[in-house]
């Protein structure tokens, strides 16, 4: 059976609404698309960090009360776990201050066996952090030799601005692995100042990989191939949080990908009707987690997808 597996960082968010705390939950990018995929029961499996406090134990706790393989964290005993405060504004949308210990040098992480048309999943700066960089292309080398399907989620924050001509090589590597990127209009105007679509795609995407999903968060998503161009508009939602909106834009394009049994070798043939179907999940997926203050999709929603499948 073919599983998709997350590479990203683990984080605490407790969330604030008028400077008042109003709950916590784990997250962290991949860490929010992999419980969703665990929630609609897709084997998965999380590659990360975390240290050895009680934050630690929540989050590990977490992925396995959702279905998601936990075996592959390393843990840090003497560290504390990351968190970050997410301060929402009138429209739900959210700014952050992280907090993070040095896990110091890292330990060679134990991986999962990668068959393949299984799904990696990576991006955000913990793609590019110098400390993982050594792990993460082992990994994607190996999935490559295997013939899985490569999904890079670029999520380059404005805090990390000042380091994007340092970090630059890396991220043009990551595009070289990836056989599907997806990137908000945010993230590409902070890495090269471009914030048109069919720009980004032809001058910077097309020649390392052939297929762009391009966020423009309530404004919608488009799709970016050598056979497709497309928008899509999003059905107008009142958020209760934004945070995890593209994160399970990911997870369900993912679980499209899956459920209509879309191989590596299917995606040069991709027709205008099977993408319609891969982003209408990414949308549904979204549109549910905006719906309620967690950072991914409802139990409910998930026992639904499951009753259609």
């Amino acid at each position: 059976m073919r599983k998709i597996i997350g590479i990203g960082e683990t984080i605490l968010d407790i969330l604030f609404k008028n400077n008042q705390a109003t709950t916590s939950v784990p997250g962290g990018s991949t860490f929010n698309s992999m419980i969703s995929l665990g929630r609609v029961g897709i084997p998965s499996c999380f590659l990360s960090e975390i240290g050895g406090d009680k934050v630690g134990k929540i989050v590990r706790n977490f992925l396995s009360d959702n279905g998601v393989d936990d075996r592959y964290l390393t843990e840090y005993p003497e560290c504390k776990s990351p968190i970050s405060l997410a301060f929402l504004d009138d429209h739900n949308n959210a700014t952050y201050s992280f907090y993070k210990d040095s896990f110091g040098k890292r330990s060679d992480w134990e991986c999962p066996s990668i068959g393949r048309d299984d799904i990696i999943l990576f991006g955000s700066y913990y793609a590019l952090n110098p400390d993982m960089r050594y792990k993460v292309t082992a990994l994607l080398e190996e999935a490559r030799s295997a013939g899985a399907i490569i999904y890079y989620d670029v999520n380059f924050r404005r805090n990390h601005a000042g380091e994007a001509i340092k970090l630059m090589g890396a991220v043009i590597e990551n595009l070289e692995y990836a056989d599907i990127i997806k990137g908000s209009d945010e993230d590409f105007e902070v890495l090269y100042g471009i914030n048109e679509g069919s720009r980004v795609f032809k001058e910077k995407i097309e020649f390392y990989t052939p297929r762009l999903i391009y966020s423009r968060g309530s404004q919608g998503v488009d799709i970016y191939s050598r056979t497709l161009t497309k928008r899509y508009s999003i059905e107008p939602v009142i958020p209760v949080s934004t945070i995890g909106a593209g994160d399970n834009l990911n997870a369900g394009i993912l679980y499209g990908l899956i459920k209509y049994r879309i191989r590596r070798d299917d995606l040069d043939y991709l027709t205008e009707h099977d993408w319609d179907n891969i982003i209408r999940c990414g949308l549904e997926f979204s549109a549910d987690t905006c719906r309620q203050a967690d950072n991914y999709i409802s139990h409910e929603f998930a026992t639904l997808q499951m009753r259609e499948n």
